[in-house]
């Protein structure tokens, strides 16, 4: 029998034999661990670092966090942002050839007929930014936003395009832009995940947890759903008959066990196991008074037209601000259904305004709230989805458009952005950019470099080549900036 080191030794006294009440399985764990060597390491305890632990960026960032407010399904920019009279004058008319050449879509075909919109457009604010009567809140900040009309995207099918915009490839196996951005630059938030998803409409996004996935990083920069319901995460409370003491004691055993390992194998993933241990425990506070939203003032409350208890995207939108003052990184709150194909209940009709009307005081309160509490200038805001809609009509029981690619728009707010702007043409019928494109990649590239993130250095060697969040392209898009 080989001897076990005298760490082993010391570890296996403190945590497994110094408590009667722990009986013979600590004894029986003990056994097993005096026969393997592997664990009888040189190194010091406790030197696993913490992989979310704060890291110099490539370049001096403009912000510090991000909240991605993610409109899954494809808002119409032609029902709430770019308006266009000749598509109005050419409506029910069959689309000329010269525009749908060599295009796919998900369900059109190519001889489908121009749709005008029904929607009334109007400027707002002294930079004049054109929006429609959809979102009312919104066009009163439109001097604290900039919008992007030349969005273009490579994938036309849901859960692919979300893919694509999430994480810069359009099958799922990638890391997220969140699992990037805690992967370079860690994260200030001790007591909480880096990166927090939050979900809120008739379902969840297409393509389910891979947007939110650390892909080939080490699993401890996924994102981690929180609910606003219940409890916050599943399986964070303690089980019946554990109690503090005893709970503690099981991690700090655990931790050393693991930190032996870690230096003896170098495996990521070990780290990755220690944080999830300490934070899940830290969390076991700290998680619960965060959700609780009653505690905010009436006038904030109202603002947001949050609703304490209630599963809401306005409810989201307050926690994402609370968490970025807690010092995540990354925040990401999905909101369904922006699928306006024109059946029941998706049509661009009253369908539209139901949803428009619960993202948009929500979504101008967020960036109104961050302003006045002088946290804006750290946080970058992005609004959009993972495509748009056609200037064609989709001949379904009521009115609809298909997904579209070319052309769609964002907005963006915040950290290191030039406000009041409005980046981007499209042509006379909205269908393709014809000033400024900015593809999913040079809005990665830009989110990147506002964090302090040079994407062509943010690399991640996989399977004997180095990736990136922009796969092989992107650029940043220099107009954007302040």
């Amino acid at each position: 029998m080989n001897a076990p080191s005298q760490e082993l030794l010391q570890i296996t006294r403190r945590h497994f034999f110094r408590d009667c009440r722990i009986g013979l399985g600590a004894m029986a764990l003990g056994s097993l661990l005096w026969n393997d060597r592997r664990l009888a390491l040189a190194a010091t305890p406790n030197s696993a670092t913490d992989p979310l632990a704060p890291r110099p960026t490539h370049l001096p960032p403009r912000a510090k966090s991000v909240i991605f407010l993610f409109m899954a399904g494809g808002p119409s920019q032609l029902e709430l942002f770019d308006p266009k009279p000749k598509l109005q004058e050419l409506a029910g008319q069959v689309i000329p050839e010269s525009f749908v050449a060599n295009q796919r879509f998900a369900f059109l075909k190519k001889d489908a007929k121009l749709l005008a919109t029904k929607r009334r457009f109007s400027q707002h604010g002294q930079s004049g930014q054109v929006v429609s009567e959809c979102l009312p809140h919104l066009a009163s900040i439109s001097d604290h936003i900039t919008v992007i009309r030349s969005m273009a995207t490579d994938v036309f099918n849901h859960g692919p395009a979300k893919f694509f915009m999430n994480t810069g490839y359009e099958r799922f196996g990638r890391p997220s832009m969140g699992a990037w951005i805690t992967y370079g630059i860690g994260s200030e938030g001790r007591d909480l995940p880096g990166f927090v998803v939050l979900q809120s409409g008739p379902r969840g996004p297409r393509g389910g947890a891979p947007n939110w996935g650390s892909g080939f990083l080490p699993t401890t920069f996924q994102g981690v759903p929180f609910r606003n319901q219940g409890a916050p995460v599943l399986n964070l409370a303690n089980p019946k008959g554990i109690d503090t003491t005893g709970q503690s004691q099981f991690i700090d055993a655990v931790n050393d066990l693991n930190r032996l390992r870690l230096r003896d194998v170098g495996d990521p993933e070990i780290a990755t196991r220690i944080a999830a241990y300490e934070m899940a425990y830290r969390m076991q506070s700290s998680a619960p008074e965060l959700m609780v939203i009653s505690g905010e003032s009436k006038e904030t409350l109202a603002l947001y037209g949050a609703e304490p208890g209630k599963r809401s995207f306005a409810n989201n939108c307050l926690l994402a601000r609370r968490l970025v003052e807690r010092g995540v990184r990354f925040v990401q709150l999905y909101h369904t259904d922006w699928d306006h194909h024109g059946n029941k209940g998706t049509e661009l009709g009253v369908s539209l305004d139901n949803i428009c009307r619960e993202v948009d005081q929500p979504s101008a309160a967020l960036v109104l709230d961050l302003q006045r509490r002088g946290l804006l200038d750290q946080t970058l805001v992005v609004w959009g989805g993972e495509f748009g809609r056609t200037p064609q009509g989709e001949p379904r029981e009521m009115l609809g458009r298909d997904h579209h690619i070319e052309a769609f728009t964002m907005w963006i707010a915040g950290g290191g952005v030039k406000p009041g702007q409005s980046i981007g043409k499209t042509d006379e019928l909205g269908y393709y950019p014809i000033e400024d494109r900015i593809h999913v990649h040079d809005m990665q590239a830009t989110i990147l470099h506002l964090l302090g993130l040079d994407h062509l250095k943010l690399t991640f060697r996989f399977q004997g080549r180095d990736f990136r969040l922009t796969d092989v392209g992107g650029a940043v898009v220099a107009k954007l900036l302040s």
